[in-house]
């Protein structure tokens, strides 16, 4: 009987320029990025101590929104889609997240012009690979991951008011959705739970009963551990004011199960 192999996270570390990154749907406020830095370490520890194993991403220091790494590659299974991010400005993310997908030996695949997808707006729930239609992605790009992953089951969903469909909407370790109804087209989705305060939609699922949020949801918090859930908060405030949430700042890729 072999053990199973640890889960991957790449992260990449917030950049000097970290305070210029792209604010859409809220009031920009100054960003102290050395405190960012410090949040940046606690998130990674908390990561490390739920059992991942964390590798970074090389720099994109001209990218003030490099660090947010999620946006920049999507991992299903065995295959790494390198995005063609939204905005322009964010292009140049992508090429060390590839490198970083490609040294853990996964397949590559792009998404390819016109299409446009970030990795923000992709939700993977049990079987089903929720794609958010979005400022950020556009149709051409869904479908162009939907033929990517085969036959995983892709549905869009459209969202409002927010910058990316996991700004919205996220889902449990067993599947389940929790998020706010008001930003996302439900009649698309089987059930969702109404998160009790806006950060509380964004739930990073860490393992089979943990899960990651930030500090800034405490009612959800208790919510989901009076419900049996192992919970970590983590204090993203500075990222926050980036429309940043615990979901952007990974990618996590799971490790291979053991064999008996």
């Amino acid at each position: 009987m072999t053990a199973p192999e640890p889960g991957t996270a790449l992260v990449r570390e917030p950049g000097p320029r970290l305070a210029e990154g792209i604010v859409t749907h809220r009031r920009r406020r100054p960003v102290d990025v050395d405190r960012a830095r410090a949040q940046h370490a606690e998130y990674v520890a908390a990561l490390r101590d739920a059992g991942w194993r964390v590798r970074a991403v090389e720099p994109a220091d001209d990218h003030p929104d490099a660090v947010f790494v999620e946006d920049a590659v999507v991992v299903c299974g065995d295959l790494a889609v390198v995005c063609r991010p939204g905005a322009p400005s964010r292009r140049g993310e992508t090429a060390g997240a590839e490198k970083a997908v490609r040294d853990l030996g996964l397949r590559v695949a792009r998404i390819e012009a016109p299409g446009t997808l970030d990795g923000g707006d992709v939700l993977q729930a049990g079987g089903t690979v929720y794609v958010g239609r979005s400022g950020r992605t556009n149709e051409d790009g869904i479908c162009q991951l939907a033929r990517l992953v085969g036959t995983r089951r892709v549905v869009p969903v459209d969202v409002r008011g927010r910058l990316h469909l996991k700004s919205a909407l996220t889902a449990l370790p067993d599947g389940s959705l929790i998020g706010l109804p008001d930003h996302v087209d439900t009649s698309v989705l089987p059930c969702l739970r109404v998160a009790p305060e806006p950060a509380g939609a964004h739930v990073l699922a860490l393992g089979p009963d943990r899960v990651l949020l930030a500090a800034s949801a405490p009612r959800t918090a208790r919510l989901l551990a009076a419900d049996g859930w192992r919970v970590t908060t983590v204090d993203i405030g500075e990222f926050e004011a980036l429309e940043g949430c615990v979901t952007c700042l990974s990618v996590l890729v799971p490790g291979r199960p053991g064999v008996v």
